[in-house]
C-alpha cells in the first residue's frame, strides 16, 4: 500500500543563501531584512538549516545533506524539493523550474550521491520544457496525495496546468487545480504554502481560494479521502502554517514538522486537532523564511526509493 510520508529525506546545505531578485516577482512571501550583510544573511542561514538537520536526526529520521556549490551562486538551493521528486516505483523527476538562476539547483552529482543509496530504476528529467516557458515546480506546486493518488495543485506563474495535467497522466494521479491568491489578491505562488497533506488530515487556507465552487470541490476531494481539515487564516498562511511536512521516524513514529513561526500562528485548537493526528516537530528559521519566501516544508526533499541492502 501506498505510503503517505517517508522516513527518508534530502536537504540542501546552503553555500550562497541571499535575497533571490528572480523569483520575488511570484514570491510575495520574499522579504529582504535590513542591517545585515550578505555574509551575515548566509551565516545564519547556515547555522539555521544545520540545527535543522540535528533537531531530525535527534528525531531518528534519516537526513541525507547535499553540500550546495559555491559557482555559480544559487541562492535558493536550500529549496530542493521544488526542482526534484523521489517516488516509491524508483523513479526520480526532475522538473522545470521558472527562473534562471534556480534551473542551476538541478546537478547530476546530486543524482549521483542519491543512487549510492538508493535504488533508482529512471530519471524523467523535464527541466529542459522551461525552454518552451513551461513551469511545474516539483512537490512546490503539487501537493500528493499519495494514499489516494490525487495532486492538488494552484496554478500559478510557476504551475502550468496542461503540464501539471501530463504529468498527472504519467504518473497515474487525478489532478484537482484551484486558484489561491493572498491578502494582497496576488496569486500563491506555490501550492505548498496554503496546503499540508498528512495521511489522515489536511491543513488548509480555504479562504485563499476565492471561487465559491473551487472551494467546495477541494473541500469534497479531501473530505472524501477521509482527511480531516484543519483550516487557517490568511495571516496564518502568511506566517507558513500552511508549509508543513508529515514525516516518519525510523521507529514508525510520525511528526509534522513546521517552522516556529508557523507553530507560533497557530490556534491551542488548531493544535489539539493536528496532535491528535500526529506529533509536531518544529524548527527555527526565522532567516531562511523571511529572506527566502519558504519555509521548513520546501527545504525537506522526500525520498520515497527503496534503500540498497
Amino acid at each position: 500500500m501506498a505510503k503517505q510520508y517517508t522516513s527518508s529525506l534530502m536537504m540542501v546545505r546552503p553555500a550562497s543563501f541571499q535575497f533571490n531578485i528572480e523569483t520575488a516577482q511570484s514570491n510575495a512571501f520574499q522579504q529582504q531584512l535590513e542591517g545585515l550583510s550578505k555574509e551575515e544573511i548566509k551565516c545564519k542561514a547556515i547555522e539555521e538549516f544545520d540545527a535543522y538537520v540535528e533537531k531530525l536526526r535527534e528525531h531518528k529520521i534519516d537526513v541525507t545533506v547535499i553540500q550546495d556549490t559555491p559557482n555559480p551562486a544559487k541562492p535558493d538551493a536550500i529549496f530542493p524539493n521544488n526542482w526534484i521528486s523521489m517516488h516509491a516505483d524508483g523513479t526520480i523527476y526532475l522538473f522545470p523550474m521558472c527562473t534562471a538562476n534556480r534551473r542551476l539547483e538541478i546537478r547530476p552529482e546530486i543524482i549521483k550521491e542519491i543512487e549510492k543509496k538508493f535504488v533508482v530504476n529512471k530519471v524523467d528529467n523535464m527541466s529542459a520544457l522551461a525552454n518552451d516557458k513551461l513551469f511545474l515546480e516539483g512537490t512546490g506546486s503539487i501537493i500528493f496525495d499519495h494514499i489516494h493518488r490525487k495532486a492538488y495543485a494552484c496554478i500559478s506563474p510557476r504551475t502550468d496546468k496542461k503540464l501539471l495535467k501530463e504529468f498527472c497522466l504519467k504518473i497515474g494521479y487525478q489532478a484537482i487545480t484551484f486558484t489561491s491568491v493572498d491578502l494582497q489578491n496576488k496569486l500563491v505562488y506555490h501550492t505548498n504554502v496554503m496546503l499540508t497533506i498528512g495521511d489522515t488530515f489536511a491543513i488548509i487556507c480555504l479562504e485563499s481560494i476565492r471561487d465559491e465552487g473551487e472551494r467546495e470541490l477541494v473541500k469534497q476531494h479531501l473530505a472524501n479521502s477521509g482527511h480531516d481539515i484543519i483550516d487557517i487564516t490568511f495571516e496564518q498562511m502568511q506566517s507558513f502554517a500552511g508549509n508543513m511536512l508529515q514525516v516518519q521516524n525510523v521507529d514508525g513514529k510520525t511528526y509534522v514538522v513546521m517552522s516556529e513561526t508557523a507553530l507560533d500562528s497557530l490556534t491551542a485548537t488548531q493544535i489539539k486537532q493536528i496532535e491528535m493526528h500526529t506529533a509536531i516537530l518544529s524548527v527555527e528559521i526565522p532567516t531562511i523564511e523571511t529572506i527566502g519566501g519558504g519555509s521548513a516544508r520546501c527545504m525537506l526533499a522526500e525520498i520515497f526509493l527503496k534503500e540498497k541492502n
